[in-house]
């Protein structure tokens, strides 16, 4: 068994507006087997997967998009029961106390830390 099998073959919504970022989480959840969807780069194409993507197994989102903040979009992910980890570089404490107990990796992340945190978030 590989540490990457929790994680083959589940659809992943990914939301991040930094393209170098982007698509570094494609590479990486690649690597780990997983079929990405978006990724979204604005909080509107977000909501517009989170409510009408099927199969999703959890989601990535990047805390600001563009100035914006993800907050509906974990809303509607949380609504539905999709799973959720944040991004960001801005640390933990500084979540919307509605999201304060939220999984969260710090940006620079490595894929092993990532991996850990969504085997811990979808179970």
């Amino acid at each position: 068994m590989t540490l990457d099998e929790p994680l083959k073959g589940l659809r992943l919504l990914v939301v991040e507006d930094e393209a170098m970022v982007a698509m570094m989480l494609e590479d990486m959840l690649g690597d780990l087997g997983c079929e990405v969807v978006g990724p979204a780069g604005s909080v509107a194409r977000a909501q517009e997967l989170a409510q009408g993507e099927a199969g999703l197994a959890a989601a990535i989102l990047d805390v600001n998009l563009g100035g914006l903040p993800i907050y509906p979009v974990a809303e509607t992910l949380k609504a539905r029961g999709v799973p959720f980890v944040f991004i960001t570089g801005y640390g933990a404490a500084d979540l919307d106390d509605r999201f304060a107990d939220a999984p969260t990796v710090q940006k620079p992340f490595s894929m092993p830390a990532l991996r850990d945190t969504l085997v811990k978030v979808i179970g």
